[in-house]
């Protein structure tokens, strides 16, 4: 049973733009698992790997010693706004602070191209609830999933 004054980490609302038509979506144990690695180390140490901008599958790849190990997909919406969809992470890399490091860095590269986000991953909002400094890059028009409550435009 969930302690009543904590927020429930899998309550989160979705937009027509996310597919649910009744505003409603189930994490998976691998969400949940990477949810809470942001949650409670949002400040986590970087893992030394790097990340790649794969355009052609639209996904940021974590890569360590040649191999992806990590990735966040998106969509292109026009010319100045990424649509997040999902982060994973291979269970053998989690609790280690790639997917916190995987967000901030796609987080900082949409800043310098100048973009916004529309965030539909429950993970990168997760992050972004953690770290408020990146909460001006979600888009006013398209801002995506909200958690526990209803985000105004």
């Amino acid at each position: 049973m969930t302690n009543p004054t904590e927020p429930d980490r899998s309550a989160f609302e979705y937009n027509d733009e996310a597919g649910y038509p009744d505003g409603k979506g189930t994490l998976s144990q691998d969400q949940i698992v990477l949810i809470d690695e942001v949650a409670d180390d949002p400040h986590a140490p970087a893992f030394d790997f790097a990340v790649v901008d794969n355009k052609e599958t639209s996904v940021y790849e974590g890569i360590v010693d040649d191999h992806e190990v990590a990735g966040l997909a998106y969509n292109v919406a026009g010319d100045s706004r990424l649509v997040l969809l999902a982060v994973s992470v291979f269970p053998e890399f989690r609790k280690q602070g790639i997917g916190t490091e995987l967000i901030r860095r796609v987080l900082d590269d949409v800043r310098v191209q100048g973009k916004t986000v529309t965030i539909l991953c429950p993970i990168v909002l997760t992050f972004i609830e953690n770290n408020p400094g990146y909460a001006d890059l979600i888009d006013v028009n398209h801002p995506g999933i909200t958690k526990g409550r209803t985000r105004s435009s």
